[in-house]
């Protein structure tokens, strides 16, 4: 028990604790090695969409373009123009004319995009990921789009422009412009027919948008939602990026504002990535996981969410498949959501003794569990000596063994799982993809297969292994349509 003396004593205590750990970590941010801080780094860009401006010029999503245009305009005035050219600069994004730079294309996937607006289909919202742009779903886009679905590839604010965009952005103010990009399909759509595609945070701001219109009927309601390596909650540690940010305007601790500072020579996502974005990502997931869990747990509830299909590789670095299945999919409704799950190349590792985890325990309870309340797809090797790939598919509640169907599709050589960044983009992509298209004038970032000793390239070790082109996408394209398909109120017959 503790006595008033002790009680008086803690506050004292634990201030000048917190003080000398404050103390040390300036002392130790002081002595690294010091961050390579650029004017994209710090360049606040006015031009910039937030909430509050809602009902003060911005009304709708035709004013969000306007001001869109004027934040590239801005852009191109404050950085691009005072970023220098010639061959050192030629792998910088920021720099006119150089290889990585996406101004000089055409389209700029960086800004929002709507292809097909007359499309009959019904109409599909897409939601990047964090540190991303439109360009992370444009295939996808594109494909719906010749299938004479409305496509509205939405730039979600502090995105597509300067990794200083992350630094100033809240989520409420992504969730406001997802608001009007769904009022923008409204129209044209009819009632549920509007679908949303989130890609990792993206799939957070369509379960926080799907949840708003369940409360507010003035908001078109969602017909499905389709979530791609869905960022559905984090690791909790990355509740301290709120406090490590807040650090960050206290002398010689402009760094901490950066948990990643990197050369920017991806001209369709930040290499760098700000603190106040891992915050951000925290904030949003813990609210829309609170939601949830409330409104699972309302049984007087009279409306429910839309059916949801995700698609997660089995391992994942920045999001965790269990996190899918126990804090989204079991809590919803029984009968009407799937998870379609892509295991690791099993033939590849199958005698390796340097994985850190084999994601085997989930996808064998996902297959023996009868009583689940959603569908389960496995994408996996078809036995333990084959390369060749099979998808293995149970029902809801099902009783019965999983029915296997071939997919046409092996894991090629040398890769080993699938990854959070490959998932939404096919091996033909010509910035991620398999094979480099030889654009003499472009940067490739896709399979490079690069040998030598450490330290020498600009590209992290960690950054080259990783995969970013989902070999298995005409699979996944091939179920996101007929999930739309399946949850539009149109004969799909008379689109295709």
């Amino acid at each position: 028990m503790n006595t008033p003396s002790s009680k008086s004593n803690f506050f004292p205590v634990f201030a000048t604790t917190s003080l000398i750990v404050i103390v040390l970590l300036v002392i130790y941010s002081l002595s690294g090695k010091p961050l390579s801080i650029e004017n994209w780094h710090q360049e606040k860009l006015s031009e910039e969409f937030s909430a509050d401006q809602l009902g003060k010029g911005i009304n709708s999503f035709d004013d969000y373009l306007r001001l869109e245009e004027r934040l590239f305009r801005e852009l191109d005035e404050e950085i691009y123009s005072r970023t220098g050219t010639g061959p050192e600069q030629l792998l910088n994004r920021f720099s006119k004319g150089s290889m990585a730079d996406p101004m000089s294309r055409e389209p700029n996937w960086n800004r929002s995009f709507e292809l097909n607006s007359g499309g009959d289909a019904g109409a599909v919202l897409l939601l990047h990921g964090m540190s991303d742009s439109p360009y992370s779903l444009r295939a996808l886009g594109e494909q719906l789009a010749l299938l004479d679905y409305r496509v509205l590839g939405l730039r979600i604010p502090g995105h597509g422009t300067a990794p200083s965009g992350l630094k100033y952005v809240a989520w409420r103010d992504m969730a406001a412009a997802v608001t009007l990009a769904a009022k923008h399909l409204e129209p044209s759509t009819g009632s549920g027919s509007l679908h949303i595609i989130g890609y990792s945070n993206g799939a957070s701001l369509a379960l926080d948008y799907a949840l708003r219109a369940l409360e507010d009927r003035t908001l078109p309601e969602p017909a499905s939602l389709v979530l791609i390596s869905a960022s559905i909650r984090v690791h909790p540690a990355a509740a301290l990026a709120r406090f490590k940010n807040a650090l960050a305007v206290l002398p010689g601790l402009g760094g901490w504002a950066w948990l990643d500072v990197m050369d920017e020579f991806d001209p369709y996502k930040y290499n760098s990535f700000a603190t106040n974005a891992g915050a951000q990502v925290h904030a949003i997931t813990t609210d829309v996981d609170r939601r949830i869990q409330q409104h699972a747990g309302n049984p007087n509830r009279s409306r429910e969410l839309p059916p949801i299909m995700v698609l997660n590789s089995a391992v994942d670095a920045t999001v965790t498949a269990d996190a899918v299945v126990n804090s989204l999919l079991m809590r919803l409704p029984a009968g009407r959501n799937e998870l379609v799950l892509f295991d690791i190349n099993r033939d590849a590792v199958v005698q390796s003794t340097l994985m850190v985890s084999d994601p085997g325990p989930l996808t064998r309870r996902l297959m023996a569990d009868k009583d689940l309340p959603f569908a389960v797809t496995i994408v996996s090797n078809e036995g333990p000596d084959s390369s060749s790939v099979v998808a293995r598919y149970k029902a809801w509640q099902a009783k019965q063994a999983a029915v296997v169907k071939p997919i046409g599709m092996s894991w090629p050589a040398g890769v080993i799982s699938l990854s959070h960044v490959a998932m939404p983009f096919p091996p033909d992509d010509p910035l991620y993809g398999e094979l480099n298209p030889q654009y003499a004038d472009s940067v490739f970032l896709g399979n490079l297969a690069i040998k030598g000793e450490r330290g020498l390239l600009k590209l992290p070790a960690d950054w080259l292994l990783r995969l970013r082109h989902n070999p298995f996408y005409d699979y996944m394209e091939t179920r996101v349509v007929d999930w739309l398909d399946k949850n539009t109120d149109r004969d799909p017959a008379s689109f295709r």
